[in-house]
C-alpha cells in the first residue's frame, strides 16, 4: 500500500489526474478511469481493495470516492461516482481529458491477501457494489488462490443494476455462485429473484463452509442489520465478517471529525471494519 500525497504540516496535498474515459453506469452512475498527469506516479499508485481516494474539483470542493478498479489493475484507476451532491455533479459534467485532484489511497481495506486458500462470501446492495468490486475483481483475478466464491448482489430495480455484462460473465463461471434480486421490476421485464438481498442467503447456505469462509459487506445502512443475522445464522465468526462504512467520510486524515463513531474515525481507523471490532459501537450502523 502506497499513498501518492505529499505532506506539508500533516495535510494532503492532491496530484493532478486526467479522465481518460467515461462510462454511463446508470441514470445517475459513471465510472471514470484516470492517469495522473505525472506519469511516474501511475506505476506508483497502489491500493489495498475498500480503501478510499479524495478527489478535488478546483473551486467547488472534495469528495472521497472508494476506488472500484482492483489492484491488479495496473497504469489506471476507476471510480464509479453516482450524482449526489455539488461536486460529484461537477465530475458528471466533466469530459474526457479534463483535469482533478486526488489524494491517496487511505484507509484500511479488506485484507484479501491473508485469506489465501478461504472460501470467500460478498454482500452488496445498490450503490455498495461500486467500493466492493474493487476486492471482488481482484478475488477473480487471484482465482487460484481462492475456494469458492459467491457474490449476493440486490439493487432496487434492474434498470439500477451496476456491471450488467460482468454479471453475465459471472453467472456462466462454474467458480462462482452469483445471485441478484432487485426490489421490483421495471419496464425491462426482469424474470431473475424479487425482494431484497436477504431472500438470496438459502439459496447459498447449504454450500457455506462456515470455518472456511470470509464475509465481505457493503450497501446501504438497513442492510447491514439484516444481512449480518443471516451471517450469524450461518455461525460465521464475527472476526471472519468485514463491513464497509465509507459512506461516513469526509476529509479522508482524521481533522473534520465527521466520521467519527465513537472511539474512531472511519477515514483512519477503517473504512473497513471486522464485526467484532464495530460489535459495541451501535451508531457505526446506523
Amino acid at each position: 500500500m502506497r499513498a501518492i500525497v505529499t505532506h506539508d504540516k500533516g495535510i494532503s496535498i492532491p496530484h493532478e489526474a486526467k479522465i481518460v474515459n467515461i462510462r454511463e453506469l446508470t441514470d445517475t452512475t459513471k465510472l471514470f478511469e484516470l492517469k495522473f498527469v505525472q506519469n511516474h506516479l501511475n506505476p506508483l499508485f497502489e491500493h489495498v481493495p475498500g480503501q478510499f481516494v479524495e478527489v478535488s474539483i478546483y473551486g467547488i470542493g472534495e469528495v472521497p470516492i472508494s476506488i472500484t478498479s482492483p489492484p491488479t489493475k495496473r497504469g489506471s484507476f476507476e471510480l464509479g461516482i453516482r450524482n449526489v451532491g455539488n461536486v460529484t455533479n461537477a465530475i458528471h459534467n466533466m469530459k474526457k481529458g479534463d483535469i482533478v485532484g486526488i489524494r491517496g489511497p487511505f484507509g484500511n481495506g479488506f485484507p484479501i491477501a491473508d485469506y489465501k486458500g478461504k472460501d470467500l462470501l460478498f454482500i452488496t446492495g445498490g450503490l455498495g457494489y461500486l467500493p466492493l468490486r474493487s476486492v471482488f475483481r481482484y478475488a477473480i483475478d487471484k482465482k487460484e488462490d481462492y475456494g469458492k466464491i459467491f457474490l449476493l448482489y440486490g439493487d432496487r430495480c434492474p434498470s439500477d443494476i451496476l456491471f450488467p455484462e460482468e454479471n453475465d460473465e459471472y453467472e456462466v463461471r462454474e467458480d462462482i455462485d452469483f445471485q441478484c434480486t432487485v426490489d421490483r421490476d421495471d419496464d425491462r421485464c426482469w424474470e431473475g429473484n424479487l425482494g431484497v438481498v436477504t431472500n438470496l442467503f438459502p439459496k447459498i447456505a447449504d454450500q457455506i463452509d462456515t470455518k472456511n469462509t470470509i464475509a465481505m459487506i457493503c450497501g446501504p445502512p438497513i442492510m447491514y442489520k439484516f444481512v449480518l443475522i443471516e451471517l450469524e445464522k450461518l455461525g460465521l465468526n464475527s472476526d471472519h465478517i468485514y463491513l464497509s462504512l465509507e459512506r461516513k467520510m469526509k476529509c479522508g486524515v482524521g481533522k473534520c471529525c465527521h466520521c467519527g463513531v465513537g472511539d474512531k474515525f472511519v477515514c483512519i481507523d477503517g473504512p473497513v471494519f471486522t464485526l467484532r471490532q464495530i460489535r459495541t459501537l451501535p451508531e457505526a450502523l446506523m
